[in-house]
């Protein structure tokens, strides 16, 4: 892994300016991150203390489900949305731990998670991984990137881990939703993690608002109400919508204000 505090700076990557996959490697201890991300990212956890719990929490509850998918579902294709950079526990390690030939497509657009692709591009040899460089906010392309990688003809589990919360419009998160699941057969699934200021979260409000002011990309916070839209016409696994944290976890896992769900296309 390189450390971006070093290494010679990718086009387009400003080190000046927050961005959301260096400040969330801080916060889980990484060292792709340059003074400007820790520094945001310190003020958001004094603003916000249990942030770091947070981002702890999803990638906790990325592993969980894919060994689910993988392991008890017989999902061996996943298409991983947002990916951010690189650290342990990647969706290609756990799948590939579990099921030898599973098929992983990343996917991001931030030119430091770009720079680092190359740690993503490993694979069991029975399996396949590849890197693609797109938005969330163009599902088409996405869909037509995927292809050479996987069979968009058997089911495949859409991930869609701390993304939507940076696509502010509700109607255009749900349109990328939807022509995401559109474009995959019954038995896929879709996985989503999703900020919100229920659960405990109220005091994330004033993080996101400086984060909004000092960082990039702006971000918004959604109740499960709204969260549970992107949902419509799946059928949702059980426990439903619940904190990230507790989604099939100990009982004593602790509450953090992000939800969790995991759904199956009819």
């Amino acid at each position: 892994m390189t450390d971006a505090r070093t290494d010679p700076l990718p086009d387009r990557v400003r080190p000046d300016v927050a961005h959301n996959a260096r400040v969330w490697n801080h916060w889980l201890g990484g060292r792709d991150n340059y003074p400007v991300d820790r520094e945001v990212g310190d003020r958001v956890t004094a603003m916000y203390p249990s942030i770091g719990e947070v981002a702890r929490a999803d990638r906790e509850f990325l592993g969980r489900v894919v060994r689910h998918l993988a392991g008890d579902v017989g999902i061996e294709q996943f298409l991983d949305i947002g990916t951010g950079l690189p650290t342990a526990g990647n969706t290609h390690e756990v799948a590939q731990h579990t099921a030898p030939g599973s098929r992983v497509v990343y996917v991001d657009n931030d030119p430091i998670v770009l720079a680092h692709a190359r740690a993503l591009l490993t694979s069991s040899p029975e399996g396949a991984t590849a890197y693609v460089e797109a938005d969330a906010r163009r599902p088409e392309e996405i869909l037509r990137a995927a292809g050479p990688t996987l069979d968009l003809g058997k089911p495949v589990a859409v991930m869609l881990l701390g993304i939507l919360n940076f696509v502010l419009d509700t109607d255009e998160a749900r349109h990328i939703v939807r022509t995401l699941m559109d474009a995959v057969p019954s038995g896929s699934h879709l996985v989503l993690t999703h900020p919100t200021l229920e659960l405990g979260g109220e005091a994330n409000e004033a993080a996101m608002r400086f984060w909004n002011e000092n960082a990039t990309p702006p971000i918004t916070a959604r109740g499960r109400a709204e969260f549970a839209t992107f949902l419509t016409g799946l059928d949702l696994l059980e426990p439903g919508i619940v904190s990230c944290a507790r989604w099939r976890a100990e009982p004593w896992a602790p509450l953090v204000a992000q939800f969790g769900a995991v759904a199956r296309k009819p």
